[in-house]
């Protein structure tokens, strides 16, 4: 279970990094995508198609078809990849719901919430996802 990530979200980052652990540009399918990752194909194909929608990927239709980086992976961050499934309101919205929550008026978890939710916008700015591929192989070896 995720705290601050849809599942959309969740899934379209690891498979933006699956892209990115791959040969550079190499188009993959979704089914195998899919498969590596334990995703349902049809959720992979339709989170692609939107961060396709958002420049991050590119789709290939056909036999050969499939999916691959739309430029490359020193100038993706994954603030990027949440920006184009989740967008960024997470960073700026009370993570209570309370309207209005600001420093002058905030919510009983409003100091708390914002030394995490500014670490976590930092982890997701500070590293492209290229600096995450051999990371990224390992884990989908032990798949």
């Amino acid at each position: 279970m995720t705290v601050i990530f849809s599942k959309k979200c969740e899934y379209g980052l690891q498979a933006v990094l699956y892209l990115a652990a791959q040969s550079e540009r190499e188009v993959i399918p979704a089914e195998e995508i899919s498969n590596k990752l334990s995703i349902p194909k049809e959720f992979v194909s339709k989170i692609l198609q939107s961060l396709t929608e958002s420049g991050i990927v590119i789709s290939r239709k056909g036999k050969s078809g499939g999916f691959a980086l739309a430029k490359d992976p020193k100038r993706i961050q994954l603030i990027d990849i949440v920006a184009a499934i989740d967008g960024l309101s997470m960073f700026s919205s009370c993570v209570l719901g309370f309207p209005h929550c600001n420093p002058e008026n905030p919510c009983p978890l409003h100091d708390k919430w914002g030394e995490l939710r500014s670490k976590a916008y930092a982890m997701l700015t500070d590293e492209n996802i290229d600096h995450f591929r051999n990371k990224t192989l390992r884990k989908i070896s032990s798949l």
